[in-house]
């Protein structure tokens, strides 16, 4: 399987970041993108600052008007909350031979996924990354995180997912992985994201800052601890390795880590909020985990969106 056909759905940050990776190394690349947005690329390129080396250069493109049929794959980086219009912007573009790779934070969009196209058209992904697209229509690479991986559903390693990654290997700023064990994988990103994402919103204050409280570190860590006796529960518990490198990375008081929950936060934008910290709430209630922290970042995220709706921040 060579010369994929990539659609990417949205030129925004992760999706700019990586299909402007793939298009940079010479991949058939196209983004489906709104009209102005369209109009942006078609004029200035797509643009990407990062410390691994900065790009522009032309893209393609198309609006939801124009798409055809025929993409080997369908790279999907929304947020959950657009995944409904998500899946019938792409559907026109989904046939056969079509391998639709999210990225989305959690892992409750692979059902919904599954129902709308069936399981063997829905691969399982994780992006990890920090990156923004900043109002001149730069794609802004944010710190050193440049890591897609991704794998069948059924942990086969096939052809497409081993074409993917041949497709990624010679990208620059990208370090790509065909994985046979992609719902591990998302699981522990799921328990690092509603960990850092839960305690940032919750303190309004990155990483670094929280660790330098009196108590901050501890909680952190907490938190941590309970989200992975959640993922265990379901069959997922993090490796060893895993759980190392996060209570390093929730122990840093020189950390400026932040997370782009709470960027939405602060600018008055809607969040995923229900599908991480929410959804890991859910299940704590499910598999009987006594999760306070999380509880209350939970709350915290449904009160913020209550006074969003209303116009009341």
């Amino acid at each position: 399987m060579t010369n994929l056909r990539i659609l990417v759905l949205g030129a925004g940050g992760t999706g700019g970041y990586f299909g402007g990776r793939l298009a940079e190394a010479g991949a058939d690349v196209t983004f489906l993108v709104r009209e102005a947005r369209a109009a942006a690329l078609r004029r200035d390129g797509l643009r990407i600052e990062s410390q691994f080396g900065d790009a522009s250069h032309p893209v393609q493109v198309v609006t939801q008007d124009a798409i055809g049929s025929g993409y080997d794959i369908v790279f999907l980086s929304c947020k959950a909350y657009d995944l409904d219009s998500a899946i019938a912007a792409i559907r026109p573009a989904v046939g056969p031979q079509t391998a639709i790779l999210p990225v989305l934070n959690g892992v409750g969009h692979i059902a919904v996924l599954n129902a709308a196209f069936g399981p063997g058209a829905v691969l399982g992904g994780t992006a990890k990354i920090q990156v923004t697209l900043v109002p001149d229509g730069t794609v802004r690479h944010l710190n050193d995180w440049r890591f897609l991986t991704f794998g069948e559903q059924d942990g086969a390693m096939s052809d497409r997912v081993l074409a993917l990654a041949a497709a990624c290997a010679p990208c620059k700023g990208m370090v790509a992985e065909a994985v046979p064990d992609i719902a591990q994988r998302m699981w522990e990103k799921l328990v690092h994201v509603a960990t850092s994402a839960g305690m940032t919103c919750l303190m309004r204050a990155n990483v670094g800052e929280i660790v330098r409280t009196e108590q901050g570190r501890a909680q952190l860590l907490d938190l941590l601890a309970v989200n992975a006796e959640i993922a265990a529960r379901n069959g997922h518990p993090p490796s060893a390795a895993f759980m190392e490198t996060y209570r390093a990375t929730f122990s840093d008081s020189a950390s400026m880590y932040s997370t782009s929950m709470l960027r939405d936060i602060e600018r008055g934008a809607a969040t995923e909020g229900a599908h991480v910290v929410g959804f890991m709430q859910r299940e704590a209630g499910v598999h009987g985990v006594a999760a306070p922290i999380l509880d209350l970042a939970a709350t915290h995220l449904q009160a913020y969106d209550q006074r969003r709706q209303a116009g009341r921040l």
